[in-house]
């Protein structure tokens, strides 16, 4: 039986923050954006990253991706195909990354070189809302294929979430999800400061209006 000793949780939680903290001044000394996109497995978070990226990359915008996984190098090799540049970063056992996995995939990329940095989290809609990573923004990515009722069932990803996506709306009615359901709950969660953007990263959708949101 694993045991948490009394206070172990808060001290690992405070040295995230410390460690969090200073990836954000790290990047920001190289003049880096970043997003870290936190969503759950099938979600649709590689895609929608490849696809910002070639549009920013088009703008002459250079960006470097941390494809974050408990294993395997799928996700990597999906953004390397596509043109994107990304380091891997395996967590072993864990559900998802923490500030200090991410400071060692900053050490291995050289920072003066890009722009932007997004960082795919490992797929899971709960570990990662309490372990920030240092990045600008933090995106959580649902898509139609989870049901209308994602907000209601993780209350806590969405709170500590800059930006709410809801992906593959080309397939809303095929899947008989309604995304008014979804973005009203997002509405009373947030008390209305908010609004969920909606997105079909197949179908190049909704792309731009995300890049605005997310400044870029």
């Amino acid at each position: 039986m694993h045991i948490v000793q009394p206070g172990m949780e808060i001290d690992v939680l405070k040295e995230n923050n410390r460690i969090a903290n200073e990836n954000y001044r790290l990047m920001k000394s190289h003049g880096i954006r970043s997003v870290d996109f936190m969503g759950s497995i099938g979600a649709g978070k590689t895609a929608l990253i490849i696809k910002l990226a070639e549009k920013l990359r088009a703008k002459g915008v250079r960006v470097c991706a941390i494809a974050g996984d408990v294993t395997g190098a799928d996700d990597y090799g999906r953004f390397e195909k596509s043109g994107l540049e990304a380091v891997n970063c395996n967590t072993g056992h864990e559900c998802h990354l923490d500030a200090n996995l991410v400071r060692k995939s900053l050490s291995k990329i050289d920072l003066d070189r890009y722009d932007v940095v997004f960082i795919e989290n490992v797929g899971n809609l709960v570990c990662p809302a309490d372990f920030p990573l240092g990045t600008d923004y933090r995106v959580v990515v649902i898509s139609t294929t989870e049901g209308d009722d994602m907000v209601r069932k993780h209350h806590d990803i969405f709170l500590h979430s800059d930006i709410a996506i809801l992906n593959k709306m080309d397939i809303a009615d095929a899947v008989g999800v309604d995304p008014e359901v979804i973005a009203e709950d997002y509405r009373k969660l947030t008390g209305g400061l908010k609004s969920i953007y909606r997105c079909s990263a197949r179908k190049d959708e909704g792309i731009d209006e995300i890049l605005v949101a997310l400044g870029m």
